[in-house]
């Protein structure tokens, strides 16, 4: 008996990974996340299968669930929305499974933040603008931001952030990104709402138009913050990857034709 801790993807049901997809076809348990997950991947479980959605169970109840499945040695699909391994609170699961000796495995999905910039055609690392994705969040009511992880510390980077958990809490981004000459007030910004899903949708302003573009679209939950230089770059040179004159062990210097 295993616990498969997968990652589904941001929403839409055909970027789950082929190995998360067949797990949860195979497992005689799937446990979701509801909120997050759309039903479409957790149909794909057994007809006979019993499927649970997590998001009204507390920790303990998730656990139990998963315990009674190990008793009856039936393999689990514990499916997350995104990759696992960002905001999915797995960690805190895989404590109480190791402390009961139940083992797991974690089969990783597409997070949003990378969805998001595929279906803004943007790359997020622009040579000489911006070489450094910071994915981070603020604190409000979850638990607070370690020392160091603030927004005013993280911001000194000029790195393109990609702001989790955060739509409600935009003044606090700008109170903090605004000031530093990193960014300032007419730094690009981007709100990706709803990635993958069939309503998603996506804003480009700055940042200091942010908060009123949010208020305006009534944005309260299930949205990801960009904030960064590179959203926007235009001016900026071609990389070295596939610069003629850049030699590397894939690409060696050719000889000079010889004279005839």
């Amino acid at each position: 008996m295993t616990v498969h801790f997968i990652g589904a993807g941001p929403g839409a049901p055909d970027l789950i990974t082929v190995r998360g997809l067949r797990l949860i076809e195979r497992c005689p348990v799937c446990l979701y996340a509801g909120s997050l997950v759309p039903q479409a991947v957790v149909k794909a479980a057994p007809a006979d299968a019993i499927v649970r959605d997590t998001a009204p169970m507390t920790l303990d109840e998730i656990i139990a669930a998963i315990e009674a499945a190990h008793a009856r040695g039936q393999d689990v699909a514990r499916v997350h929305s995104g990759d696992p391994s960002l905001y999915g609170a797995i960690a805190e699961q895989i404590r109480r499974l190791d402390g009961l000796g139940i083992p797991y495995d974690i089969t990783p999905g597409v997070p949003a933040f990378a969805a998001a910039a595929a279906a803004l055609k943007l790359e997020l690392t622009v040579p000489e603008v911006c070489q450094t994705v910071i994915l981070t969040r603020t604190a409000m009511q979850s638990s607070a931001m370690p020392i160091g992880e603030e927004l005013s510390t993280l911001g000194h980077s000029g790195a393109t952030l990609a702001i989790h958990l955060s739509v409600r809490n935009i003044p606090h981004i700008q109170r903090e990104l605004t000031p530093l000459s990193a960014y300032g007030e007419d730094c690009p910004a981007i709100i990706a709402y709803r990635v993958g899903w069939e309503d998603e949708a996506f804003i480009r302003t700055t940042l200091s138009a942010l908060h009123r573009a949010a208020r305006e679209a009534k944005l309260t939950r299930t949205a990801l913050i960009f904030v960064g230089r590179a959203l926007g770059a235009t001016d900026f040179i071609d990389s070295k990857l596939y610069d003629a004159n850049h030699v590397h062990v894939l690409r060696p210097k050719r000889k000079a034709p010889k004279a005839r």
